[in-house]
């Protein structure tokens, strides 16, 4: 009888002091990013430094901004946000899904007009965009794409757009806008400048938006509501607002957002 008793007592002290998902190992999980396909480069190295500071993970699913925003919006897995515009983290922030204190203004770009290296066009402008010669423009879908919105505005603004409609081919992300303009599959494309960056010689700068062409181009940052890893994820939000994220983000051509609050 006493010998029941002891293993009695035995077990239930395992079960009182067994793992517990409210304390720090619940904290320090695997986290995922959500993030705009234009911060891959970056983002990676990120990661790394993120991993050298916390010890923590970050699985990153990259993609258009505006895809990602409704994956959120579906409720898929997510701990963390990062958008190539203001306006997908804003739609988020009206539904009450991401963290508000916790947002950020981490990096700002430029738009650019890109051409193939070997062009023999003469592309100088986005006003020689409407030529009869150039015949196919590759650009971001404007419904998912930042960049693609962005493109619209200095298109609109510039009173060229419905001369270029017919020319436009419509790339799911600004990294398919770059493979096109890579391979020589189509005259000219727009994309941010950070990616002309990592294109090297492929491609050719021929111009870049005028100002006030479009709304400012920023990337905000935002750990999501629910997360249920909230350490984890407001740690990897200060790792790329820190120094030697910032660094980083800069080292891929991105500039100051200033990292205000909002």
């Amino acid at each position: 009888m006493k010998r029941s008793l002891v293993l009695f007592l035995v077990f239930c002290g395992v079960i009182a002091c067994g793992p517990s998902t409210d304390g720090p190992a619940g904290d320090n999980a695997a986290i995922t990013v959500s993030a705009a396909v234009s911060l891959k480069d970056a983002f990676n190295e990120i990661g790394v430094l993120y991993k050298a500071r916390t010890g923590n993970d970050a699985a990153f699913n990259f993609g258009a901004s505006g895809n990602l925003q409704r994956q959120i919006e579906a409720g898929a897995p997510s701990d963390v946000f990062a958008s190539a515009g203001s306006k997908q983290m804003d739609e988020l922030a009206a539904k009450g899904l991401i963290d508000d204190g916790s947002r950020r203004d981490m990096a700002a770009n430029t738009l650019v007009l890109v051409v193939p290296s070997g062009l023999r066009l003469t592309i100088a402008g986005f006003s020689d965009l409407a030529n009869a010669e150039v015949k196919r423009i590759a650009v971001g879908n404007p419904k998912t794409v930042p960049a693609g919105q962005y493109t619209e505005q200095v298109f609109t603004r510039s009173g060229i757009k419905q001369g270029l409609e017919p020319k436009l081919i419509l790339a799911e992300d600004v990294r398919q806008v770059l493979d096109y303009v890579k391979r020589g599959e189509v005259d000219a494309g727009i994309v941010y400048a950070t990616d002309a960056q990592i294109a090297g010689d492929r491609v050719r700068v021929a111009a870049t938006a005028p100002d006030g062409g479009h709304d400012p181009i920023l990337y905000p940052i935002a750990v999501i509501k629910d997360t249920k890893n909230k350490r984890a994820a407001s740690q990897f939000v200060d790792t790329v607002m820190s120094p030697e994220g910032q660094a980083i983000l800069e080292k891929y051509g991105f500039r100051s957002a200033g990292g205000a609050a909002r």
